[in-house]
C-alpha cells in the first residue's frame, strides 16, 4: 500500500514518522522544504502537489494546521479520486468542513475518514497516540492496520464527522485542565507552598489529570514549551464553542476560556506556546511559577506497542 502524507508539522511530521519507521511505503509533502529533506533522507519519497499524490498513493493523509488548508489542499486531489482510494484526515478541524470534502471524495467512488489524535505531541512521536476514526465499519477495518502503526488506542467513533467533534472536546477539556492548573499553582505558590510539593500532590489526588502531569512540568521547568500554540487553541475551543451554539447548548466556562485566550494572544502572540497563559497571572501576582527538577520538554518513556481497537461498553 503506497501513502501519501501532506503535513509534516509538530503532529504530522511524528505520526509520519511512526509509518517510515516501521517500514511503510511512504511519500510526503509539506510546504517546509527542509522537513521533506529531512524524510527523504531516511527514506520516504516526495511530492511535487496534492494532485500528484493522490494520484500515485492508494491512502492519503493530511495532518494540517486549519480547515482552510485542508480545503486547499484537497480541492487539488479531487480530480485523482478513484473507487479504492481514501483520504484520511487527521487535522483537528470542523464537523462541517470534514463532512463537505469527504462527501467530495465519496461522490468520486473514494472513502473519507476524520482521524484526529489526542494524547500529546510526544505519544505521537512514539506512535503511542491515540486516534479516533469517524467513517463507516468497512472503511474503518482497511484503515486499522495504518491507524495501529501510528497510534496504540484506537476508537472507532461512528460516521464521518463524528471523531472530529469529539476530538474538539477533548481538547476543550484540556484547555480547562491547563487554565485550573495554572490558578492551582498560582494560588498555591501566594499562598506559601512549594511548587514540587504542590505538584506532588495534585499527581496523587483526585485533582489530577493528564493535563497536570504533562504541561505542568514544562510551566515548572519554565521552557512552557508543550509544541501547541495559543492560536491553536483558540481554534480549536472557538470550534466546541460553535457545536454548542448549533446544538443550543447555554455554556458559562467556554465563552470565558475563549476571552482568556484572546487576551493571551493579544500579550504573548498567535505563536506563543499556549502554557504560557500561566504568564498572566505571574505577571498580575509578581510571582514566579518555576521550580528545579522538571523537564523542559515532555519524553514518552513507554515503549513503542502495537495498537489495538478500543471497543466502547455494550458494543460488539
Amino acid at each position: 500500500m503506497k501513502i501519501g502524507f501532506v503535513g509534516l508539522g509538530n503532529v504530522g511530521g511524528k505520526l509520519a514518522g511512526s509509518l517510515l519507521r516501521n517500514g511503510k511505503d511512504i511519500t510526503v509533502l509539506d510546504l517546509n522544504p527542509e522537513l521533506v529533506a529531512n524524510f527523504v533522507s531516511r527514506g520516504a519519497r516526495s511530492a511535487d502537489d496534492p494532485a500528484g499524490l493522490m494520484q500515485n498513493c492508494d491512502i492519503v493523509i493530511t495532518c494540517l494546521p486549519s480547515p482552510a488548508a485542508s480545503d486547499a489542499v484537497v480541492s487539488q486531489m479531487l480530480d485523482h479520486v478513484r473507487p479504492g482510494k481514501i483520504w484520511l484526515e487527521m487535522s483537528t478541524t470542523d464537523e462541517a468542513e470534514v463532512k463537505r470534502l469527504g462527501a467530495e471524495v465519496i461522490a468520486r467512488g473514494g472513502d473519507a475518514v476524520d482521524c484526529p489524535v489526542s494524547g500529546g505531541c510526544h505519544r505521537a512521536d512514539t506512535g503511542n497516540i491515540s486516534i479516533f476514526a469517524g467513517c463507516d465499519r468497512a472503511t474503518f477495518e482497511r484503515v486499522l492496520p495504518l491507524l495501529t502503526t501510528m497510534g496504540r488506542r484506537i476508537l472507532h467513533t461512528g460516521p464521518l464527522g463524528s471523531a472530529s467533534v469529539l476530538k474538539v472536546m477533548t481538547n476543550y477539556l484540556a484547555t480547562a485542565n491547563l487554565l485550573t492548573c495554572c490558578e492551582a499553582m498560582v494560588t498555591m505558590k501566594a499562598a506559601g507552598l512549594d511548587l514540587a510539593t504542590t505538584y506532588e500532590a495534585i499527581k496523587i489526588s483526585s485533582g489530577t489529570s493528564f493535563v497536570h502531569e504533562t504541561e505542568s512540568q514544562v510551566i515548572l521547568n519554565g521552557s512552557r514549551d508543550i509544541s501547541f500554540t495559543m492560536d491553536l487553541v483558540k481554534k480549536d475551543i472557538g470550534l466546541f464553542q460553535a457545536i454548542a451554539d448549533r446544538a443550543g447548548v447555554p455554556l458559562e466556562i467556554s465563552p470565558l476560556m475563549v476571552k482568556i485566550f484572546n487576551d493571551g494572544i493579544a500579550r504573548y502572540g498567535d505563536r506563543a506556546q499556549s502554557d504560557d497563559i500561566i504568564r498572566r497571572l505571574e505577571e498580575a501576582t509578581g510571582l514566579d511559577i518555576t521550580a528545579p527538577g522538571f523537564p523542559a520538554e515532555m519524553v514518552d518513556d513507554e515503549p513503542e506497542e502495537p495498537g489495538h481497537e478500543v471497543v466502547p461498553r455494550g458494543r460488539s
